[in-house]
């Protein structure tokens, strides 16, 4: 059996699910994209390959090797997209859920039966239908559970708008012991510079007390605010807007000290091994114009 925890974002980890880029079906229609980052990359014809894509995930699994984790990946759908593991379901303490994601999106989560099987089914939640949320929008910080979210009457028009309130408040029923707190992020259909697909796309805790961040991509100042003063703003690296659509905030860590970032990202992995985190390089950039990079591609089962 497996067993889950998480409770933050960067404890050792030691069982992922890393997402798979086989047989991942030809070039999407603009107008089926999920996201404007997608949607530029096919209008402009340089939408990533297949082979690319497979080429940087293994590149991934290279690095969890070295460091002993056990990598478990979803059962291949021919002609799906499975590359982003992270948005059908999430770990916190002892439970998975399972994300209500995009209806066109849901042969994703049947693709994990065989790494469900064995995980008990007390430990496994399915929230109601009308509760919309993405992992990508769930951050752990110890006794923190911070969600992205948008609650304008607008929401239906935004496909980039992937959680909703009533999402916030059943995580706060399941998990009454938990801060929740939840952030109003950006949206926009077609500008990936003005577009906060998730919350790890402005957000993410690194090491002991420290932060990647985007004040651009929330809604209200306050609570941008909150997180620096949370985290110190000696402690946060403030990337921009470029930055941040190039997907900065969303490395992964494998540890406190640890962190998986994509290879062009020189000005942060430069901050990174100056606060003393040692940086495992990869490339990841095809996959990035999809708009989602490494923890978009991957789900914790269980950290130390």
């Amino acid at each position: 059996m497996l067993n889950l925890n998480v409770r933050n974002e960067t404890s050792r980890i030691k069982t992922v699910v890393l997402g798979t880029a086989l047989r991942n079906g030809p070039v999407p229609k603009a107008s089926d994209c999920y996201d404007p980052k997608s949607r530029i990359h096919v209008e402009q014809g340089t939408y990533p390959t297949e082979q690319d894509m497979v080429s940087e995930m293994e590149a991934v699994v290279r690095v969890f090797e070295r460091y002993d984790v056990h990598v478990l990946r979803p059962q291949v759908i021919a002609n799906y997209n499975q590359i982003f593991s992270r948005d059908i379901a999430f770990v916190i303490d002892d439970k998975l859920i399972k994300a209500n994601i995009l209806p066109d999106r849901d042969k994703e989560f049947q693709a994990l039966a065989p790494i469900l099987k064995q995980i008990s089914e007390e430990h496994i939640i399915t929230l109601p239908e009308n509760c919309h949320i993405e992992g990508g929008d769930v951050i752990l910080y110890n006794d923190y559970v911070f969600i992205g979210v948008y609650t304008a009457e607008d929401y239906p028009n935004y496909i980039t708008a992937r959680t909703n309130h009533a999402a916030v408040s059943a995580l706060k029923n399941l998990f009454p012991h938990k801060k929740i707190k939840a952030f109003e992020l950006k949206k926009s259909n077609t500008n990936p510079l003005e577009n906060a697909l998730h919350l790890d796309c402005c957000f993410q805790p690194i090491g002991k007390h420290k932060a990647l961040l985007h004040k651009n991509g929330f809604l209200n100042s306050s609570d941008y605010e909150f997180l620096v003063d949370l985290f110190g703003e000696n402690n946060i690296f403030e990337t921009t807007k470029e930055e941040m659509a190039m997907m900065f905030c969303n490395v992964f860590s494998i540890d406190d000290n640890v962190i998986i970032s994509e290879q062009n990202f020189q000005r942060l992995n430069n901050w990174l091994r100056a606060n003393d985190f040692i940086v495992e390089e990869v490339p990841y950039a095809e996959i990035s114009k999809q708009g989602g990079l490494l923890r978009c591609s991957t789900l914790p089962l269980f950290r130390e």
